[in-house]
């Protein structure tokens, strides 16, 4: 099955399951309410886009442009976004469940990833200068020679950094997130 076309620029409460969609161009475009679980998505570009309230896991995204693209209380379990283009790569997240996916090696300058869960996610060797991870849980995310220039992770939680691995130069953290800068030396803040 492949995503039906919309003059209307939104597509509501579609249930697209399994679907495979090739070398369509989605322009200032919304999504709302539709699952897109396991869904195909190859060569496709999606500019000035927003997904609200979608469910997106476990899809593909392969050799896609995102380009100012908003997810908004989106579900995006396991995504891969290491498979699109890398530029323009522009993204928002906004209250949002990122878990089990990657970034591997993406420029993601400037991006928000603001309440938005995401435990276990690979940001290794990821550009996220001046990114913000404002109210957002980064339980076993990994961060591995990773560019974390001026990234602002004051009311962020859960995340472990090795300053030694990082960029980390004026990024900002918040006294009690100390812990996850220190955790690897094995000592005791109180």
């Amino acid at each position: 099955m492949e995503l039906p076309f919309n003059e209307s620029n939104t597509y509501r409460n579609l249930t697209c399951s399994d679907m495979k969609t090739t070398n369509r161009e989605f322009e200032d475009v919304s999504f709302i309410g539709c699952d897109f679980t396991k869904a195909i998505f190859l060569s496709c570009k999606f500019i000035d886009c927003i997904f609200l309230n979608c469910n997106l896991s476990m899809s593909k995204l392969s050799d896609c442009q995102l380009n100012d693209v908003s997810f908004k209380e989106c579900k995006l379990l396991g995504l891969n976004f290491s498979d699109c283009i890398s530029l323009p790569f522009i993204l928002k997240f906004d209250s949002c469940i990122l878990d089990y996916c990657s970034f591997t090696k993406k420029k993601l300058l400037k991006t928000s990833f603001i309440n938005s869960s995401i435990k276990n996610v690979d940001f290794t060797e990821c550009d996220l200068t001046k990114s913000i991870f404002s109210g957002s849980d980064l339980l076993n995310a990994i961060f591995f020679k990773s560019i974390l220039k001026e990234v602002d992770f004051v009311s962020a939680s859960n995340y472990v950094i090795d300053p030694e691995l990082n960029s980390i130069k004026k990024a900002k953290f918040s006294l009690d997130g100390v812990y996850g800068l220190l955790n690897k030396y094995d000592i005791r803040i109180e």
